[in-house]
């Protein structure tokens, strides 16, 4: 199954009275339970692919599709109800909800969902098993170490289902054992559950986790090597 297709995807910013070509007629299909890693240089293209790919931002020209779903044309609303139902994310600096509790945290996408209180609660700590987390619910945020808050993360983009996870510099901010241990989990969820995952890296590490590795430069693809 294609969970993402992009066809001379084009993304055209203005900053400063100019117009950034961030991407220039990209091409790049992903299938279900790729392992991929898109790199390259700062200003290459590879967050803004990923920015799109998340339903975060609109095209400016060429075609994508993310789970069967052609995003060109859509609104805002139909982006986000998309965004909402079928994509999980994991940022580089977590982008965890200081004032709630980890089982909070990962219950809040489906809380907006509108899911029974009682299958959050089962779900969050399926997930939380998951990740190696069991006993740590009723933690805040500030109690845990980067490590277990990058898990926190990772369980709250698994516990939707998505059929599609987008990290964005996963380990940037971890140590490169902790990070280890962090890329090494998500092995094991992409065989267990068959999710894909999409990095968009600098990371030497995450680069040579990946099953697949796209180096891309000025806003179109360079190579893509299937390991």
């Amino acid at each position: 199954m294609t969970v993402v297709k992009a066809e001379n995807l084009v993304k055209d910013y203005g900053l400063n009275g100019q117009t950034v070509h961030a991407l220039r007629g990209l091409n790049l299909e992903f299938q279900g339970g790729d392992f991929a890693a898109i790199a390259g240089p700062s200003g290459s293209g590879k967050s803004t692919f990923l920015h799109l790919a998340g339903c975060l931002d609109t095209l400016t020209g060429g075609t994508m599709s993310v789970g069967g779903t052609d995003i060109a044309g859509l609104s805002k609303k139909r982006l986000a109800l998309l965004r909402r139902h079928s994509i999980g994310f994991i940022f580089q600096a977590y982008n965890l909800i200081p004032v709630l509790s980890v089982e909070e945290n990962i219950g809040f996408p489906l809380t907006l969902l509108g899911v029974d209180k009682g299958e959050v609660r089962d779900r969050v700590r399926q997930v939380l098993a998951q990740v190696g987390l069991e006993g740590m619910e009723r933690r805040r945020p500030k109690e845990m170490s980067g490590g277990q808050q990058q898990r926190v993360a990772i369980a709250r983009a698994l516990v939707k289902r998505p059929a599609l996870i987008l990290a964005d510099e996963p380990t940037a901010n971890l140590d490169s054992t902790i990070g280890r241990e962090i890329l090494e989990l998500m092995v094991r969820l992409n065989q267990l559950e068959g999710t894909t995952f999409i990095f968009s890296t600098h990371d030497l590490m995450v680069m040579d986790h990946a099953r697949r590795l796209i180096r891309i430069r000025d806003g179109q693809v360079e190579s893509d090597e299937v390991k």
